[in-house]
């Protein structure tokens, strides 16, 4: 393959995607929203015509964390199958050799059994708060399944964990979680030490809706407490209980093209027999924490003493969702970054991020 189009380039695992890719000499075509509407099937047509590539990544998504998924269910059902209709779509009518579709762990049903394998998909009800989001996931999965079986194409999709790392999304609002925890943790370092100087660097990289750009230092200390953030203490929604497994983008990135370039859908389904399905791969680390140590471990990156509190009011989320990776192990591939490291790295670039003023 000489061209590859990553769809979501700029994004957290597209950019770092696309990083590797271009290390190893590739040719990769990236397209910003401005650019090309993923939502618009006359664009993403208009674009394969031109463009012709020989792959196709496909890590465009509408993605957020528990409240935005809670809030804004049918933009999350509603763009993400329309995302992938257009991509996969039209990969297909221009004859694309490989396709890798990005998915989510999400997709596993609530109460499935840990560790989770590629068999758990559709096997019982899914976690409430990111239904629709997941029911996207899964469409997407089934489509590439699906052409590969009907049509012989080697679409392969992939469901990642919980990913960190470089262009991570930090808004208050509408990102993940490990991301959110770390600048909720930062600017209630800040706010301990007085230091609005350094609160409104970050505001400005970073603008928050309900915070003015001219607020006043009370102003900017309430809004941020609408967020849980308060002078050298975070409050976090939920208990701390629930289990998570973090994976370094850039881990996951090298993930997804060693399976770009070694594997096909031929290679996942041999020894498969009866009904094919499940054809997917989970990446991650096989390996978790509790929220709760995960936040006592960023607090300890920061260094500046945040107490953490929990608001056992608000929901948890599914209480673990821990990969089975062995069949990515089988693959022949395996994470590189533990979590206290690359906790450290992703602060570094937060903190580099930041333009002083």
């Amino acid at each position: 393959m000489k061209k590859i189009y990553v769809a979501g380039h700029r994004g957290l695992v597209g950019s770092a995607i696309t990083a590797n890719l271009r290390a190893r000499g590739y040719d990769v075509v990236g397209r910003s929203h401005a650019e090309l509407d993923l939502l618009d099937p006359v664009a993403v047509r208009a674009f394969f015509d031109s463009e012709r590539p020989d792959a196709v990544v496909l890590a465009a998504a509408h993605v957020g964390g528990i409240l935005a998924n809670s809030r804004y269910r049918a933009d999350f059902i509603y763009r993400n199958l329309q995302i992938q209709q257009n991509v996969i779509g039209e990969a297909y009518r221009h004859d694309v050799d490989k396709l890798l579709f990005l998915g989510s762990t999400c997709i596993y049903p609530r109460e499935a059994p840990q560790p989770i394998t590629e068999d758990a998909l559709l096997t019982s009800p899914l976690e409430y708060t990111n239904e629709p989001y997941a029911i996207a996931k899964i469409a997407g999965l089934k489509m590439c399944e699906s052409f590969n079986l009907q049509y012989g194409t080697d679409y392969v999709a992939v469901m990642p964990t919980n990913l960190y790392g470089p262009n991570d999304n930090f808004h208050l609002e509408n990102s993940h979680v490990l991301p959110a925890m770390l600048r909720k943790v930062r600017l209630a370092a800040l706010l301990g030490k007085g230091d609005y100087s350094a609160v409104r660097a970050d505001l400005a990289a970073r603008p928050v809706s309900t915070i003015a750009a001219d607020a006043s230092d009370r102003e900017i200390a309430d809004a941020l407490a609408a967020f849980g953030i308060f002078p050298g203490l975070v409050r976090l929604w939920g208990t701390g209980r629930p289990l998570r497994e973090f994976l370094w983008s850039e881990d996951m990135a090298d993930a997804c093209v060693h399976i770009l370039l070694n594997v096909s859908f031929k290679d996942i389904t041999a020894g498969m027999t009866g009904d094919i399905r499940n054809t997917h791969i989970n990446i991650g680390t096989g390996k978790e924490l509790t929220i709760a140590a995960l936040a006592d471990l960023v607090a300890a990156t920061e260094g500046s003493g945040v107490t953490i509190e929990w608001d056992a009011s608000k929901p948890d989320g599914t209480m673990r969702k821990l990969c089975d990776v062995s069949r990515l192990h089988a693959l022949g591939w395996r994470h590189s970054v533990e979590l206290p490291e690359g906790i450290g790295r992703l602060y570094r670039w937060y903190l580099d991020s930041i333009p002083q003023i």
